[in-house]
């Protein structure tokens, strides 16, 4: 008999886990602490070995939310992709992005550069690529930057009268742009 938010939240813990199932693999877990976290059982398409995906906790996912995403992660199932391996890409592939956005990769060329530079040089390149360009375009991974986003970064600074400012910032970014490209970025 399939689930219903009323019997899940008349459900009281006991000393044990409790399954509480829905049908089709999804059921709510109702730890001895109170916790209800939602689980997914499904078979892995290649090895045929149990596996178990978690899908959010209860409250935060509803039961309409949990159905949901077991529909969706039995769709990719039956399209042969591993549901749990999709999601570990899926986060693999979120911290690269994060490591390769413009802010990590010019603070990173920044710190090359330093080791040359004298203390002031380095600094103001600091303050103008803070206060100018990582607000707009920093968390952005660095190859998603188009010519669009870096002249809207521009006539910001241009238009608050900075003209020589925008020059300079505009010569910065091209050296990270430079110094990513010959990272392999």
């Amino acid at each position: 008999m399939p689930l219903t938010d009323t019997a899940i939240r008349k459900a009281k813990p006991s000393d044990k886990p409790v399954k509480l199932t829905d049908g089709q693999g999804l059921y709510l877990l109702l730890r001895p602490d109170g916790a209800r976290w939602w689980r997914w059982d499904y078979r892995r398409p290649v090895t045929g070995k149990r596996n178990t995906l978690s899908l959010g906790t209860y409250p935060d996912t509803g039961l309409a939310d949990a159905r949901a995403k077991r529909d969706e992660a039995r769709r990719l199932l039956a399209a042969g992709a591993d549901p749990g391996e999709q999601r570990k890409a899926a986060k693999a592939s979120g911290q690269e992005r994060a490591a390769n956005s413009f802010e990590v990769v010019a603070r990173e060329w920044l710190e090359k550069q330093s080791a040359v530079w004298v203390p002031a040089h380095s600094t103001k390149i600091l303050l103008r690529l803070q206060n100018d360009v990582f607000p707009w375009v920093g968390g952005k991974p660095v190859a998603e930057i188009g010519a669009r986003e870096l002249l809207a970064v521009l006539n910001r600074v241009v238009d608050r009268g900075a003209v020589e400012t925008a020059h300079r910032i505009l010569q910065n970014m091209g050296q990270v742009f430079r110094y990513a490209i010959a990272t392999g970025r």
